[in-house]
């Protein structure tokens, strides 16, 4: 494994599309900002089931996804999007929920980038994800930070991406 990054750990910060202060921040530590987050998305944002609803089922879910690899992005003190890496040793799974004020504004692709750089400096070697096709915002987003299509199934897309060579 080499020390070069293709991309910049976090933490760290930018002015997203609308010219808000976000940073992004290794870790899940202000759970209740990530609640509130996730108490206040949108149902029609929501696929595959999740994020769940309800806080109590949000907590239990946090639980588990904790055990990964967590970057949020935060404006202020609140959290505004999440992304983890979860899984074994070698293949990961990507997850990604922006809050439905700050999509289409820079911060899914910048959360995205430093999760990555967060698994490729932990050893991740291969990180998946399912999407629908007809996201195609979410699956522009995918293969403009190097995932390509693997195969679908049913109607889902499944992508994958090779972080360690």
């Amino acid at each position: 494994m080499t020390d070069r990054s293709p991309w910049t750990p976090p933490p760290r910060s930018f002015a997203d599309e609308a010219g808000r202060s976000i940073r992004i921040e290794r870790g899940i530590d202000d759970r209740a900002a990530l609640v509130g987050m996730y108490e206040s998305y949108a149902p029609h944002h929501r696929a595959q089931g999740l994020p769940p609803v309800g806080q109590a089922r949000i907590e239990e879910w946090l639980d588990t996804v904790s055990e990964g690899l967590n970057v949020v992005a935060w404006h202020g003190d609140r959290a505004v999007g999440h992304s983890a890496l979860l899984g074994g040793a070698d293949d990961h799974e990507l997850m990604i929920f922006v809050h439905q004020n700050y999509r289409l504004s820079g911060t899914g692709s910048r959360l995205i980038r430093s999760l990555l750089a967060y698994g490729y400096a932990q050893g991740v070697e291969t990180v998946w994800l399912c999407v629908r096709p007809s996201n195609t915002i979410a699956v522009s987003l995918y293969e403009s930070v190097g995932f390509e299509r693997a195969e679908e199934r049913g109607s889902d897309l499944e992508m994958t991406l090779t972080l360690q060579e």
